[in-house]
């Protein structure tokens, strides 16, 4: 059972779910990001999603955009990403990771040889938004013969065909985007959200996922009720922008703002 399946697994039994923080890798710094990574965990991450700095992030909004900026200006590369979390894996062994990213540094690296390097240094799972099911002929069956589980974003226009031809290539779990428009947008119709939800499990025993518009404690205990997991991004990276001489100032931000939704999440 893979790190993300069994985390899950876990969090069912429970009857809690996941609570996945996303932050830029690089950003302010490289020496920050894994230090943040451990934080995350600390405050009560079950999944840990880690961006790749990219020059054209076109599904995000401007602060992860200029989170990207601030990580590229440190030359941080898919490398280096890859590295940060084999440093992860020294200390920590169960939280899974999921790199969140474009094609672009992929078809660079080449994808045999990034997903060999990504999981001998204990990536889980790959998010990239440019790469529809569709067009993931190599890039699908390559992931998964390497244990990594390839995550596809499901939107809200998609219909029921389409979802099926998603939830069918993806593995680990599947990513509803709550809302029309980039990360960071506004505030979600609750129950919209719940909607689609419920026609996406038609389709998929996966794990549900929501993301988008994730700003609060109380919007994450409310999604909860109905996702598997709660994905929050730009209400996270935004503390970091707002701290750029003070690292620690954001980080401690963040682990309380982590806090207060797992809290919530539990609560619910």
């Amino acid at each position: 059972m893979s790190r993300i399946a069994g985390v899950f697994s876990a969090l069912r039994d429970q009857g809690r779910q996941a609570l996945i923080p996303f932050v830029t890798a690089g950003d302010p710094s490289p020496e920050v990001t894994l230090v943040l990574m451990h934080t995350l965990v600390e405050a009560g991450a079950d999944i840990i999603e880690l961006g790749v700095p990219f020059s054209d992030p076109m599904a995000d909004g401007p602060v992860i955009q200029r989170a990207s900026e601030r990580a590229l200006e440190h030359h941080v590369s898919l490398h280096d990403v890859i590295g940060m979390v084999r440093r992860f894996r020294e200390i920590n062994q169960n939280t899974p990771v999921v790199l969140m990213g474009y094609l672009n540094p992929l078809e660079v690296m080449g994808y045999e040889l990034f997903a060999q390097t990504a999981a001998d240094a204990g990536v889980d799972g790959v998010l990239t938004v440019d790469i529809p099911p569709e067009e993931g002929g190599d890039f699908v069956p390559t992931m998964k013969a390497h244990d990594i589980d390839p995550i596809f974003l499901i939107a809200p226009t998609s219909h029921r065909a389409r979802i099926d031809r998603i939830t069918a290539a993806a593995s680990g779990f599947v990513y509803y985007v709550s809302l029309k428009g980039v990360t960071g947008s506004a505030n979600l119709s609750i129950e919209n959200v719940r909607e689609k939800v419920t026609e996406i499990r038609r389709s998929t025993t996966l794990p549900v996922g929501v993301g988008f518009g994730i700003k609060d404690a109380q919007t994450a205990g409310a999604v909860s009720a109905f996702a598997d997991a709660v994905v929050v991004g730009s209400a996270l990276v935004s503390r970091i922008e707002a701290n750029p001489d003070e690292p620690e100032k954001a980080i401690a931000e963040i682990k309380a703002l982590v806090g207060e939704m797992r809290a919530a999440m539990d609560a619910g």
